[in-house]
Order: C-alpha cells, then sequence, then structure tokens
C-alpha cells in the first residue's frame, strides 16, 4: 500500500524551510533598516515569496520580529509547568537554559542584531518572557510557602530573569552552572533571613 508518509514529511521539511527564510530575511532588513522602515513586500522579496506567503506564516509584522522570542517564552514556559517528577522550578529553569544556550544558531545573533537596531522590539520581548518568568516565581512562592508578591519571591524573579537576559544575550560568555550557584545562593540568602522558606530539596537536570 502506498503511503502518503514521505510526501507529508517532504511538505512539512519545505515549509519550514520557508518560514526560517522569512524570518531570516525579515530579521536582516529589520537589522539593517530599521523595523519601520521595512514593509512586508520588502520581507517577501528579500525572501522570493510572495507577499501573501508572508502574511500565512505570519499575520503581522510584529507578530514577525517576535516570532522566535515568543518561541523561547513559550519554551520556558512548557519547562515550567511540564518538568519531571521531584523537580523544583529551579531544576526547571536550568534545565530549560541548557537547552536554549545548546539549540542557539546564527539565526539568533541575527536577532539580536536586530534587537540591538530596534530597542522597542526587545522591550517587548522582554516584557513577554517576564510574564513568564512570574509565573516561574508564583510556582517558587508555592514551594517555599510564600505568597506570590512576597519580598523572597520577588527577588528570585528579578535575579532569574536578569541570569536568563545575560545568558541568552551574551551566550559566548554563558557559565550556566555560576549562574544557577548565584540564583540558589541567594534563595539560600533570603531563606537565612526569613524572607522566604527554602524549597524542599530536589534531584538536579543532569548539565549538557
Amino acid at each position: 500500500m502506498v503511503t502518503t508518509e514521505p510526501r507529508d514529511g517532504l511538505r512539512e521539511r519545505s515549509k519550514a524551510r520557508r518560514r526560517e527564510a522569512i524570518l531570516r530575511s525579515a530579521y536582516r532588513l529589520f537589522a539593517e533598516r530599521g523595523f519601520d522602515a521595512t514593509t512586508i513586500a520588502d520581507i517577501a522579496e528579500a525572501a522570493e515569496v510572495s507577499p501573501r506567503t508572508v502574511t500565512l506564516y505570519f499575520p503581522s509584522k510584529l507578530e514577525l520580529a517576535l516570532a522566535r522570542s515568543e518561541a523561547l517564552a513559550e519554551r520556558l514556559r512548557t519547562a515550567l509547568y511540564d518538568r519531571k517528577p521531584g523537580w523544583l522550578t529551579l531544576d526547571a529553569l536550568e534545565y530549560w537554559l541548557r537547552g536554549e544556550i545548546a539549540r542557539r544558531s546564527d539565526l539568533d545573533d541575527l536577532s539580536e542584531r536586530m534587537f540591538n537596531l530596534n530597542p522597542q522590539l526587545r522591550a517587548v520581548s522582554h516584557g513577554r518572557l517576564a510574564e513568564v518568568v512570574q509565573e516561574g516565581a508564583r510556582m517558587f512562592a508555592a514551594e517555599s510557602g510564600n505568597a506570590p508578591a512576597a519580598f523572597g519571591p520577588r527577588m528570585v524573579a528579578v535575579t532569574a530573569a536578569a541570569i536568563i537576559s545575560e545568558l541568552l544575550h551574551h551566550p559566548e560568555n554563558a557559565d550556566i552552572d555560576a549562574a544557577m550557584e548565584f540564583l540558589k545562593a541567594g534563595v539560600a540568602t533570603l531563606s537565612s533571613t526569613g524572607a522566604t522558606t527554602a524549597p524542599s530539596a530536589s534531584t538536579a537536570p543532569d548539565k549538557a
């Protein structure tokens, strides 16, 4: 019996390549000309597709610009909510960070160039990631027996956000071990002052 799986697989790979070509062209143009000065038609021409194809993949120019950062935030959210049994929030954060550093590509470097020229896009991107970090802070609060708005969980959220930004924006100097030790030491300090209650011990994720 003839199966359609190979054809379907080819179609999906073709769609993925087209999507990446659109992203790559858009980020390069945003990095060179700026977000406001670049049109959908410009992106379509650079990607060698029609403007309609661009909008089929990305309904708006803003969605296109934020596509990778939105995906990154969603992967963090998934890592936090679907963490392995016995893992705490900080374990899930460490696992996610290691995965993001390992999967980084030149498209992420191009995305970084785009954000450098268009700080308004970076601000929106940071805001979306901050929302997910706050979700993680609420999980940490529940683990440590604190209210989400208590000082301890708020400090953990601020520190975690800073660590994420540093490691992802400067991957060439990324030291996840040192970053997580710093974060956990901060949690221990807060615990010793009564600002938060330390979570129970967990099985830490394997290091990549």
